[in-house]
């Protein structure tokens, strides 16, 4: 068996391409992968791995899920035994392999510290980023909308016209947002009169 790449060689960490996510981009509730089965099932690693290689090479990519930064692994054989679940020694000879539980693994920067990641994880992670983010912002507008709505069924019990008025509504919920997070009468009375003084000025003007 020929020794894997990386214990033939030192890598100059300033040669090593730095991973784009860090300890601090968390995913919360991260539980689902999205999993190409076909690319999977035509690849070389499932048609030419051993199937104690595969079944590591999957359980490591799971486990890279819950590490810090998300999709990475650490590049150091005890630890990588001991999530993996066999001896170190047996790791060692599985990572020795052409098709073995590494395969495609290579090494980066995440700050100071160099760990493992797989550009096929890497996407993975960068899906699940892009759909929380998204998600968030599903979110926030939701919440928007709704403190909207709250503002002027509030503004219709002092002014029809002004609870009508869209671009009132947005100035005093701004206004409001910069200000207090409660929205009591005497608050929604003082944003009424913020709106009134920016007309004044506005049409003074």
């Amino acid at each position: 068996m020929k020794p894997h790449p990386s214990q033939l060689q030192v890598v100059d960490s300033d040669d090593l391409p730095g991973y784009p996510f860090t300890s601090d981009d968390q995913l919360g509730a991260h539980f689902f992968i999205a999993w190409h089965h076909r690319e999977w099932l035509n690849s070389a690693m499932r048609l030419k791995g051993t199937p104690e290689s595969r079944a590591i090479y999957f359980d490591l990519i799971c486990v890279a899920q819950d590490q810090k930064p998300v999709g990475t692994l650490p590049d150091d054989d005890e630890q990588l035994a001991k999530l993996a679940g066999v001896p170190e020694s047996h790791f060692r000879a599985l990572r020795a392999l052409e098709y073995g539980p590494l395969h495609k693994w290579q090494r980066c920067l995440c700050g100071d510290e160099i760990r493992l990641f797989h550009p096929r994880v890497l996407e993975m992670v960068s899906d699940a980023v892009s759909r929380k983010e998204t998600n968030r912002a599903r979110v926030e507008a939701a919440n928007n909308e709704k403190r909207l709505q709250r503002l002027r069924k509030v503004l219709t019990g002092y002014s029809a016209d002004l609870a009508k008025n869209d671009a009132a509504i947005l100035f005093m919920d701004e206004w409001l947002v910069e200000r207090t997070s409660y929205r009591t009468a005497s608050w929604v009375e003082r944003a009424i009169t913020a709106w009134s003084n920016h007309m004044f000025d506005k049409n003074r003007r």
